[in-house]
Formats: structure tokens, C-alpha cells, sequence
């Protein structure tokens, strides 16, 4: 069995995560962007510690075994708030147990709904369209994406 570990971005090196923002399995689901050096991976980092601290928000970097494989945080959306999860691939496997985590955060912090938005790249999920309100086809940044609408209440509810 693994140990999942949620830390403070602060807790974690640049060259760290240097390496797992650069990753193409990583990559190859988010919206297109040039690959980060250690000086925009620093301020990307530090936005996304300026954003823990917001109200109703928490971004962790994750690590599996004592090893940065991603990162995911509950963060601002035009609509509310989305839940992110973002692993390369040696955490894969964990995003589920990752997602429930963030939802037990999302009902503690108060919230009543989240967005969970996956690239169009993906395959819409079963499981999370059952559990969501409605799911949608979006746009963000010029890129199509599915969101989830999920309530907390419903998503405890099971």
C-alpha cells in the first residue's frame, strides 16, 4: 500500500516540480503552454500559494511514497470553484483516492457544488456523470473541455 501525502507548495523543491509540470503525460491533458524553466515555474508556484490562501480554497502538491507526483487544489472558477487534479504518470492510479480527498475538503470548507473540468482529450467518466448535477461541454482558453457539476451533498450522499 502507498503513502499519500498532501503538502504545502512551500514544502516542495522548484526543480521538483520542475520535472512534473514538464511531463508529457502531464502536458498532453492541459491547455497548451511552453514548458516551464525554474523562473516560471517558481512564480506558477507562488500563484498557486497565493491562491491556498484565498477563502474556500486549498492547492497541495501530492506525493506518493515520499515522491512529488502531481499536484491539486480546490481554486476559483468563474462560476464557484473547480477541483483540479493534475499527476504525471508514476501517480497514476491514485487520482481517485486524490478526488474523494478533495471532496471531504470541498464539504468542510462549505462548499455546495464543485466544477471538475477535463480537457476533451479524455473520455467522459461514468461515475462522475452519475454523481454530477449536469455535466456540459465547455470552452476555456480556446480549448473544449467537459465539466462536471458535482454537488458535495449528492456526491456523500453516494
Amino acid at each position: 500500500m502507498s503513502c499519500m501525502e498532501f503538502k504545502l507548495f512551500s514544502d516542495v523543491g522548484v526543480g521538483d516540480f520542475l520535472s512534473v509540470v514538464n511531463d508529457q503525460t502531464v502536458r498532453k491533458h492541459l491547455i497548451d503552454h511552453p514548458p516551464f524553466d525554474a523562473a516560471s515555474v517558481r512564480t506558477w508556484m507562488d500563484d498557486k500559494m497565493r491562491i491556498d490562501r484565498l477563502p474556500g480554497c486549498r492547492v497541495r502538491a501530492v506525493l506518493i511514497d515520499g515522491v512529488l507526483v502531481g499536484w491539486c487544489g480546490i481554486q476559483p472558477d468563474d462560476d464557484g470553484v473547480e477541483i483540479a487534479v493534475v499527476i504525471a504518470k508514476a501517480g497514476w492510479g491514485t487520482g481517485i483516492a486524490i478526488f474523494k480527498e478533495m471532496m471531504g475538503w470541498a464539504r468542510q470548507m462549505g462548499h455546495k457544488e464543485v466544477m471538475f473540468h477535463l480537457l476533451s482529450t479524455r473520455p467522459e467518466y461514468r461515475a462522475l456523470t452519475k454523481r454530477s448535477t449536469r455535466v456540459q461541454k465547455t470552452t476555456l482558453s480556446g480549448r473544449d473541455f467537459t465539466t462536471y457539476y458535482i454537488s458535495v451533498e449528492k456526491w456523500f450522499a453516494g
